[in-house]
């Protein structure tokens, strides 16, 4: 590729709250994302040495392997693949994961995260039915639903959601349903189609700090990110539906422990109830470098601020993840 990174970037589409780009030139933006990864993918970063998985063995090896295999069974998607999460092995090794529903394609291309980018095929009208079918034979108490985002749907694929909650609760009703919805441009009438599917707990990730924001996420803005998690807090209880919500944030961007903490009293300013601080790890050398890596240490000292702040609970950690172990964050002990 003759273009330097920088000129290459600029060729990128970036798509508005309609999808305004043609049908050619989304159809080459996904091949042009994945090249451009391809290409810029030379050398990779050395991480701290607190970074370390354990691999799966014995019971959670066979785990992981059901989880796999019933997931290309029912032709799923999982976020635990498509971002690449650190964390795949243990929460498949444990029998637990977060289902990716509406393909595995998202219409924006943001700077840290690893899932394609590109035109999204047409929603499988089946895949609310499979989800719960997985749920179902694997035979979880507790589950992640997310998605990618979908702005060339008119409600952005809320009315998706809310079919797959339904026919969860339909197939394995003593499953509690978590949802990590994208923003629907923070549209009260899709946010209360997901509402009224009475999921157990509902977040939606503000992903960076207010300064950082615009320079990873060109879409939407930080303000609508917390429209979307104020709104939820209040439609659910207007709706006589209280909820838990929650949302989280990764850090590495550059950003210092006084931005983080004035997020999290934006959070704490619309009520928001759960909150998950994890390290941001650089996918390919296309995405955003990683500006810092937080000791254990000092995500420790985040975590107690969020609890002084008032969360119901605050979960951080060099591996920490929006959906890692979320049955715990909500307090849960599932078994």
């Amino acid at each position: 590729m003759s273009q330097d990174k920088s000129s290459a970037e600029l060729t990128l589409p970036l798509l508005e709250k309609e999808v305004k780009a043609s049908a050619s030139q989304l159809a080459n933006f996904s091949e042009q994302m994945q090249q451009l990864k391809k290409d810029n993918l030379k050398e990779r970063q050395h991480l701290p040495e607190w970074f370390k998985v354990k691999l799966p063995i014995g019971q959670d090896l066979e785990r992981y392997n059901k989880v796999k295999s019933l997931r290309h069974g029912l032709n799923l998607h999982t976020v635990c693949e498509e971002a690449r999460c650190p964390n795949i092995s243990e929460c498949w090794g444990r029998g637990t994961g977060t289902f990716m529903i509406m393909g595995d394609t998202c219409t924006r291309a943001c700077r840290y995260c690893d899932v394609k980018s590109g035109k999204p095929g047409s929603l499988d009208k089946e895949e609310p039915r499979h989800v719960a079918e997985a749920i179902k034979q694997l035979q979880l108490k507790y589950v992640v639903i997310t998605s990618v985002t979908r702005d060339d749907l008119s409600d952005g694929g809320a009315a998706h959601f809310a079919e797959t909650v339904e026919w969860c609760r339909k197939l394995t009703p003593e499953t509690k349903i978590e949802l990590l919805i994208p923003d629907f441009w923070a549209k009260e009438e899709d946010l209360l189609t997901v509402i009224e599917s009475k999921p157990y707990v509902i977040g939606h990730n503000i992903e960076a700090v207010e300064r950082i924001y615009p320079k990873i996420r060109p879409k939407p803005t930080y303000k609508i990110a917390l429209d979307v998690i104020d709104k939820l807090k209040k439609l659910s209880v207007e709706s006589g539906i209280p909820m838990l919500t929650k949302s989280a944030l990764m850090v590495g961007h550059g950003e210092d422990a006084n931005e983080v903490v004035q997020t999290m009293k934006h959070l704490r300013a619309i009520d928001c109830d759960i909150f998950s601080i994890g390290q941001y790890l650089r996918p390919s050398n296309w995405h955003v470098p990683v500006q810092k890596f937080y000791t254990p240490q000092e995500f420790i000292s985040l975590r107690e601020s969020g609890l002084k702040l008032g969360f119901k609970n605050c979960v951080a950690g060099p591996l920490v993840r929006s959906s890692y172990l979320a049955e715990q964050a909500v307090g849960l002990k599932i078994h």
